[in-house]
């Protein structure tokens, strides 16, 4: 078999070394690839005007598949003022490189698999009926719709006239924001498709009748927000009905979710949601298996490209640390993901199987593990190392 060729896209802060430890990983474990590096982030939107490149994006599309790190993201005026000076002035706005790969190549299916390891300090706990405490394990799989919704980035500050007047249209709009001046408004669209709300919530309950998942949660807020919201939910039900019958299909609304994943995050399996949603209800479950040192994932398009990725930010601070003391498991779950992906089944299971191994053991602790600070200092209190824990994940391998 040819050697595969992935694209590696460090990106920013932490991104970059988290990415070579996942790298290291995957070599130990015998997966045969070549890495081409991809231009991506806050170094090339600085120096370019442009956060995500032709080349890059050229890149990806001719061997489909990116191991992604982690980018910096800042609002509007403070991106503009850390712009070169030279080409402050000329045009150039900025915007999410990620959102832009997202919707360049069509990622729209975003898969957050959040699942409880066996000794990991951080997980969730509770007080049982018996008053004693008690560990539920969870294993709960989100679909988070990527494309569309609140971050299709169809808005506008001062909105031009005609999007004013086809907004005056609506009554409820002219009654309760007439008043304002356009000069006084921003306005951020919540636009779903028939298509790819059909794509996601098909996703959802595909993965849930391959793995044995009891039920399909959709998780929106279809009482309030009604077309949107309302549209996955239909899409939801007739589906169930025709094509998975044997699958429990669940409705929460998203402010009630966030108070039952504390109390039972037991009962749930696979999780469909709008792209805001999904984001939201993605982290509060990252939070019971240990947050988001742990919460990896992956977005595919129709075509067959795949980008893997942790879900947590950059963290510069940290990726100036003289002993870098992230923990990189979410990275590695990513990769974990990509090989899944490329039916390289057998070489992710064995690389969880270590993961869940150092874990379980309790010897090798990462600062978040230990429930410390994140400062240099954790590391002469015992935490390990970026790089240590790594070590001790490709030591299990063996």
């Amino acid at each position: 078999m040819a050697k595969r060729t992935i694209v590696a896209l460090p990106g920013d802060g932490i991104g970059a070394v988290v990415l070579k430890q996942a790298v290291r990983v995957l070599d130990a474990a015998g997966f045969d690839a070549e890495y081409v590096y991809g231009d991506i982030g806050w170094d090339f939107w600085c120096s370019e005007g442009n956060p995500l490149p032709q080349r890059t994006i050229d890149l990806i599309a001719k061997h489909k598949i990116a191991l992604f790190g982690a980018i910096t993201s800042k609002p509007k005026d403070e991106a503009a003022a850390e712009l070169s000076p030279e080409l402050q002035g000329k045009g150039f706005t900025y915007s999410s490189p990620i959102v832009g790969l997202r919707q360049h190549f069509g990622l729209d299916i975003c898969v957050r698999p959040c699942r409880s390891y066996k000794g990991n300090p951080l997980n969730f706990i509770r007080r049982g009926k018996d008053g004693n405490p008690e560990e539920p394990m969870v294993d709960v799989v989100i679909f988070r719709q990527n494309t569309e919704g609140l971050y299709g980035g169809v808005e506008w500050s001062n909105p031009p006239q005609q999007v004013y007047d086809a907004l005056m249209t609506h009554p409820k709009f002219r009654d309760n924001f007439g008043w304002c001046p356009k000069e006084e408004l921003a306005v951020s669209t919540r636009i779903f498709t028939r298509k790819y709300t059909e794509r996601i919530v098909r996703a959802a309950f595909q993965h849930a009748a391959k793995y044995g998942y009891k039920s399909v949660t959709v998780c929106e807020k279809p009482n309030v927000i009604r077309e949107t919201s309302g549209l996955m939910w239909k899409i939801a039900k007739e589906m169930q009905k025709s094509e998975f019958p044997s699958i429990q299909l669940w409705n929460t609304n998203i402010d009630a979710q966030m108070m039952w994943l504390t109390k039972n995050p037991e009962d749930y399996g696979v999780i469909v949601a709008g792209n805001m949603f999904g984001d939201i209800v993605s982290d509060a479950f990252a939070g019971l298996i240990g947050g988001l040192g742990f919460a990896c994932s992956a977005q595919f398009s129709e075509d067959g490209i795949g980008v893997f990725e942790p879900t947590h930010g950059s963290a510069p601070k940290y990726a100036g640390y003289e002993v870098s003391i992230v923990n990189p498991v979410a990275m590695i779950e990513s990769a974990c993901m990509m090989l899944d992906y490329i039916d390289e089944k057998d070489t992710a299971a064995r690389i969880r199987k270590a993961i869940a191994e150092v874990i379980e053991d309790g010897a090798v602790k990462t600062y978040d593990m230990m429930k410390l600070t994140g400062k240099q200092e954790v590391i002469a209190m015992g935490a390990a190392s970026t790089i240590k824990m790594t070590d001790a994940i490709i030591a299990h391998l063996k």
